[in-house]
């Protein structure tokens, strides 16, 4: 089934390509499958002058599966989740060691159900959080989406699209039942095809507008360009971001954004076999050129 799809959908494409990816930080994760089936991952990230490691484990058996995580701060974490313990069910515990008492060991049963055009999720955590309802329903020409919290205080967000697959019209609001009033409101127009997407935001009460667009130069995307326009009304500020994506060959990609501050940022995206890549990425001011890059590493060996 075709619908418009869900209203965070509108402009998305665009979004992730100005900024999915780009980090400054230096990772490096391994990961392996032993003949029993266990997953070995080990995980190390520089975040500025930080260090973090941790090594986590995955083990599936029959419709049982065992998370296991370890960090460089002795902290364990245990995820314990159950599939099918009745009909499109889910029963996760979460177990932290060392300080593991009543208090915090997290308890969450899943219940989703798909019929025909809807979705719904009912998800209940204890004793973090009472209730959390999610529901949404898809038409070929509309979509509604609703989530409700009871923590930190009653939260209700809507969000609704009516349209076709090319063009959709959005609207998404906030409602505090605390203190009885709506908030963030945001309304949205996208288009989209085979080469391009286009989307208008509005946010902020109308304070904020947003325009987004990407273009597709030929019919494998395999050259895009894109380009995001911010205008803030009240201060009648702008804030415009171009950007591009190459794909050399099937191992090989390359990206690059530009905003009118300055900043310079690029990407190169290596495929050393399949499921492993290694990404460089670099961030520059063009305004301050004696100023150190920012340099980021990201490397990715899966078996």
């Amino acid at each position: 089934m075709r619908s418009p799809g869900l209203f965070s959908d509108i402009g998305k494409k665009a979004k992730d390509l100005l900024t999915k990816d780009y980090t400054c930080d230096r990772e490096v994760t391994l990961s392996t499958v032993t003949a029993s089936g266990v997953c070995l991952t080990s995980t190390a990230v520089k975040k500025g002058g930080l260090y973090s490691l941790d090594i986590s484990s995955v083990y599936q058996h029959k419709n049982a599966l065992i998370c296991f995580k370890v960090d460089a701060e002795s902290n364990v974490s245990t995820t314990f989740n159950v599939l099918g313990v009745l009909p499109s069910t889910k029963l996760a515990i979460s177990v932290k060691l060392p300080d593991c008492n009543a208090s915090k060991i997290s308890t969450a049963f899943i219940i989703s159900e798909a019929l025909p055009y809807r979705k719904l999720v009912v998800s209940v955590k204890l004793p973090d959080d009472p209730l959390k309802l999610k529901l949404q329903y898809f038409h070929e020409n509309a979509t509604f989406a609703t989530v409700v919290r009871m923590k930190p205080s009653p939260m209700i967000e809507f969000s609704a699209t009516v349209g076709t697959e090319g063009v959709a019209f959005g609207a998404e609001c906030r409602y505090d039942a605390a203190r009885g009033k709506f908030r963030n409101y945001r309304a949205a127009i996208g288009m989209t095809s085979k080469y391009y997407h286009a989307a208008l935001i509005m946010a902020d009460k109308g304070d904020t507008i947003k325009v987004y667009g990407l273009y597709h130069f030929d019919k494998k995307q395999k050259v895009s360009a894109v380009v995001e326009l911010t205008r803030k009304l009240s201060k009648k500020e702008n804030t415009l971001t171009v950007g591009g994506l190459y794909t050399v060959d099937a191992q090989t990609t390359v990206k690059a954004r530009l905003n009118d501050s300055g900043s310079l940022a690029a990407l190169l995206r290596l495929q050393v076999k399949p499921k492993s890549h290694l990404m460089i990425s670099g961030e520059f001011d063009m305004k301050a050129l004696d100023k150190p890059p920012k340099i980021g590493l990201a490397l990715a060996l899966v078996p």
